[in-house]
């Protein structure tokens, strides 16, 4: 039924001047593909530009639809040799819109919207330099584009996204050569942008870009500010998203599984959409490996191997590997577990912080099995189970200071999401004092934990203290993270 309507209303929508503008004519035709590419459609979304460039060579909206195309071909195949073959398409796509109607809103949104979602792909690789010039160019783009066209609503899905990284970018040299530019970034400014864009899309003539505003307002949520809220707000956004859509199982069970939801994760991801339209995803085999594992569910071997076979790309290859690790380890197979950790060394690239997390682990000793256990547990959200496993055990339980710090920590973690304040503070307090030495990131993220707790009760000055801690604390996993997360505490304050 809701289909149906939609498709009215799109028909409706096409009728209107908004999406005609000399040869930028985003027609029912462009419009179809554009829907085939966010429910992961990509070889009938690229069957129906094909068709398009054969009507109407001349129209714009063509090249902007190749590019989102590319895009998430790239995003889901995560292959960097099809990164450096596809790149060069980018300037022929500028080209011909360059050559187009300057009086169309499109024009500079559609120029910025390619030299952003290079930019996005771009970063995956550490092509920083290249990436913060196309950020760059695309914010300016944008924000002439919303002075020639106040009305036009999509510019603030671009700067909404701009200013919530920008303001949250740890120290370095993507956000150095961002401040060369001028761009300063503002974290409330750009989830404000996205907020307002996701409540208002389905009420206005810009409804058909909503899914596009939703991936995008997720990420943010998840990945860059971490947000109390991702959870209810993803449900809450891509419950209008049709059942068909690839898309939607990739955002509700990547927020399910980030937010503690384990098991509605698996439900989702062994009840996604398949068939030979949609774009290969081997992530989501690897997610539903993790999610299947956080349960001590072993099976979950079955995806990893899957995930290894059918992926052709560069991210999570190390991290797959640690988890096979784990496995072998919880069924006492000490070989097993040493020659996965060898594959975690040899095989597999660091462009991901999860793979890099990973080398250092199999770099490290042995891991021991109860906190392992409880690590695991944790990670789905099963509180009371992790609280139990380590519920027989103190520190003196543990020799290397590095277990203590982690014991400590998991204990901590598990403590503050029962919301058991004055208990997680006393085992954060222990991770500090035992980790601060050690490169393990237990201390630093114990402190910037520790500063939020104590920020939320409102006793500032020992907030500020904690996250000056973390700050303080140097030569650790996920350093730079940590440091971004306790400094951006500080701005709170």
């Amino acid at each position: 039924m809701r289909r149906n309507k939609r498709r009215k209303l799109l028909l409706l929508l096409l009728l209107s001047p908004l999406f005609t503008f000399a040869n930028f004519d985003f027609n029912a035709n462009c419009l179809k593909a554009y829907q085939h590419i966010f429910e992961l459609k990509l070889n009938t979304a690229r069957q129906l530009i094909a068709n398009e460039r054969k009507i109407h060579p001349n129209n714009s909206i063509i090249p902007l639809l190749e590019n989102y195309v590319d895009y998430f071909y790239l995003l889901g195949t995560d292959n960097k040799q099809e990164f450096e073959r596809l790149q060069k398409n980018k300037e022929k796509r500028l080209a011909q819109i360059n050559d187009d109607d300057v009086k169309s809103p499109y024009y500079l949104y559609a120029l910025a919207e390619i030299n952003l979602q290079w930019a996005l792909v771009r970063g995956r690789y550490g092509a920083y330099y290249t990436a913060s010039r196309e950020i760059n160019k695309a914010n300016n783009l944008l924000e002439e584009n919303t002075k020639k066209f106040p009305g036009f609503h999509l510019n603030a899905k671009g700067l909404g996204l701009i200013n919530t990284l920008m303001g949250t970018l740890p120290d370095g040299f993507l956000k150095s050569a961002l401040s060369a530019f001028g761009i300063k970034g503002n974290v409330q400014t750009g989830l404000a942008m996205l907020d307002k864009l996701a409540e208002n899309l389905p009420r206005s003539a810009y409804e058909p870009f909503f899914e596009e505003v939703v991936f995008y307002y997720v990420y943010v949520l998840n990945d860059v500010v971490h947000s109390p809220l991702a959870y209810a707000k993803t449900f809450k956004y891509t419950e209008r998203f049709t059942d068909s859509s690839l898309l939607k199982t990739y955002l509700q069970a990547y927020t399910a599984s980030k937010n503690g939801k384990n098991d509605q994760a698996i439900a989702i991801l062994t009840e996604k959409p398949s068939g030979i339209s949609y774009q290969p995803f081997p992530y989501l085999d690897y997610l539903l490996g993790v999610s299947l594992l956080n349960k001590l569910d072993l099976n979950a071997a079955s995806h990893f191997d899957k995930y290894l076979q059918s992926n052709k790309g560069t991210s999570y290859i190390k991290d797959t590997y640690l988890h096979l690790a784990w496995i072998a380890l919880l069924k006492n197979d000490e070989a097993g577990y040493a020659d996965y950790v060898n594959k975690v060394k040899t095989r597999g690239y660091t462009f991901q912080e999860k793979d890099k997390q990973a080398l250092n682990e199999a770099n490290a000793a042995l891991p021991h099995k109860v906190l392992l256990t409880a690590r695991l547990l944790f990670d789905g959200g099963y509180l009371s189970k992790a609280d139990e496993t380590l519920a027989p055990f103190d520190n003196e339980s543990f020799n290397s200071l590095k277990d203590k710090a982690e014991f400590n920590y998991r204990q901590g973690r598990i403590n503050d999401d029962l919301g058991k304040d004055d208990i997680a503070l006393s085992h954060y307090q222990d991770a500090i004092n035992y980790g601060k030495s050690l490169k393990q990131y237990y201390a630093a993220k114990a402190a910037v934990l520790t500063g939020k707790i104590y920020e939320k009760k409102k006793k500032i000055d020992k907030a500020k203290a904690y996250f000056t801690i973390a700050i303080n604390l140097k030569n650790h996993e996920y350093e730079s993270g940590i440091e971004n997360e306790a400094k951006q505490g500080l701005k709170r304050l």
